[in-house]
């Protein structure tokens, strides 16, 4: 029998898309059984952003953006910029893989909740009828893998504050234990941050799909199992579920427990300038952290790939203010610009200008007013555009020329060793394998980092006086797009852009 989507349900054209929308969180402090519709009937509490957890544990309502989905999505889970130092063009697809699954299977539909919260869109996500009732279950599991992973980055950073996240795989925060962490006879959590503001360590286990009871448990299981390693270290251990079944609201559930302990450390050879980050975004705090530097601009490298690899065809540059402070957090990682009167009236008044200025000083020019103009392009196969500043870019550079240099002089990265390591060897040890690369790859990054602070440094400031042209290495400026594109709702940080489609979510259901 061939099983069809039932009639019932309306052939409908895309929705318009208002990028806006609530998602349920209860905080609790351990795995329990998954409640019973409560996303729909317990009273929530309105969220006000924070630095960390809220004082109570309990449902809250928080309203969030598809963008700031989006953005945790292309930068949560394995570091792959050491399998593309010398095929960036790839980036395209990795960024791909990691949206392509939500737009795929989610909607959003209106939801009225028994007690409204003040300030709630009324909007949820929920599954749409194509992973209902058309798609198979090794596809549904890997979107739950994918939705757990973007959900948990959500919730951790836009939420909660967190810093950039890394994968547990490549070692923990604690060098001295990193042997240990890499143990593969070990079943360990997903991830691990370092919080500012509370001034600890997080290990971070992800879930995702219809999560029951019983998945919850084994998430927590693989936490005291890494707060084993860490020991006497200050530390919290945070579980988060993203539960959604076909007909339902999306909704978190994050188990958490605080384990006290002895700060942690800095990372070697960081200075006091270096220790006071700041919560949430690095990128807020670029000028006067080294650290923050080197951070932002690991975690924006597989972006950097992208945009490096385009076709000069498909780049462009807009416009935002080159005030940093404009964009700096407040909700969230991104600022969305289709309501910022400063970005929309800089851009109104250099597109007025441009009808009286040549073409070629027209960059000079918007710079001189107080503009920066912000490389980007849209991510083949999606309907997300990326982009950066050029200070960022060009520390990005630095970065991948000193990775560049590691993958050639370290045994065992080296392009020429790959084939002959690779032949005859089962799948499962070639999957060893290359976890001991990139693991050797961690390592000697981290060894060089004391170098890399001054070298990236200077390669940022370069930046703010660099041509396009020039951190491209191509004869032609992207050309600089001044047009009101209503179809697009961009955001930006400090240093990083994203836009998305209005148009782009299927619906969920009649």
């Amino acid at each position: 029998m061939i099983l069809m989507i039932p009639a019932h349900i309306v052939d409908e054209p895309p929705l318009t898309y208002a990028d806006s929308f609530d998602v349920p969180v209860l905080f609790r402090n351990g795995p329990a059984n998954k409640p019973k519709r409560q996303w729909r009937t317990a009273k929530h509490e309105a969220w006000s952003a924070s630095d960390g957890f809220p004082a109570t544990d309990g449902w809250y309502a928080p309203t969030t953006t598809w963008r700031e989905i989006i953005k945790a999505a292309t930068e949560v889970g394995r570091d792959v910029t050491p399998h593309l130092q010398n095929q960036p063009r790839y980036a395209h697809g990795e960024l791909v893989a990691r949206v392509s699954p939500l737009y795929a299977y989610l909607g959003t539909h209106p939801v009225t909740p028994r007690h409204p919260v003040p300030g709630a869109k009324g909007q949820r996500l929920t599954l749409n009828p194509v992973y209902e009732h058309g798609t198979e279950r090794t596809a549904k599991n890997a979107a739950a893998y994918r939705l757990g992973m973007t959900m948990t980055e959500w919730a951790c950073r836009s939420l909660l504050s967190l810093g950039q996240t890394h994968h547990l795989e490549l070692g923990g925060p604690i060098p001295a234990l990193s042997g240990t962490f890499k143990d593969p006879k070990r079943t360990l959590p997903d991830l691990w941050g370092r919080h500012e503001a509370e001034e600890m360590y997080w290990l971070i286990e992800a879930k995702g799909g219809s999560v029951g009871v019983g998945e919850l448990r084994k998430g927590w299981v693989q936490l005291e199992a890494g707060s084993k390693i860490l020991g006497s270290y200050k530390h919290r251990i945070v579980l988060v579920g993203a539960s959604v079944r076909p007909g339902d609201d999306l909704f978190l559930t994050i188990d958490h427990d605080l384990r006290s302990g002895e700060p942690p450390l800095l990372p070697a050879g960081s200075g006091a300038d270096d220790a006071a980050v700041g919560p949430g975004n690095l990128e807020d705090h670029l000028g006067d952290s080294d650290e923050a530097l080197i951070g932002a601009a690991r975690a924006q490298m597989l972006a950097y790939l992208a945009l490096r690899s385009a076709p000069a065809s498909q780049l462009r540059t807009v416009p935002v203010p080159a005030d940093r402070a404009s964009r700096h957090r407040r909700s969230g990682l991104t600022t969305p610009l289709e309501n910022d009167d400063l970005t929309l009236a800089m851009r109104a008044d250099a597109r007025g200008a441009a009808l009286h200025i040549e073409s070629h000083t027209l960059r000079a020019q918007i710079r001189s007013w107080g503009l920066d103009d912000f490389l980007t392009c849209r991510i083949p196969g999606t309907e997300v555009h990326l982009g950066m500043s050029r200070k960022l870019f060009a520390a990005c550079a630095r970065l991948h020329e000193e990775d560049l240099a590691i993958a050639q002089r370290t045994p065992g990265l080296r392009a020429e060793d790959q084939p002959a390591l690779d032949h005859g060897l089962s799948d499962e040890a070639q999957e060893v394998q290359r976890l001991t690369q990139r693991r050797i790859f961690r390592e000697q990054q981290e060894e060089a980092r004391p170098r890399l602070r001054p070298l990236l440094r200077d390669a940022y400031e370069r930046g703010a006086t660099s041509d396009w042209s020039d951190l491209l290495r191509r004869p032609q400026e992207p050309k600089l797009d001044l047009e009101d594109d209503e179809g697009l709702l961009e955001a930006a940080t400090p240093e990083t852009y994203l836009a998305v489609s209005r148009y782009d979510l299927p619906p969920a259901r009649a």
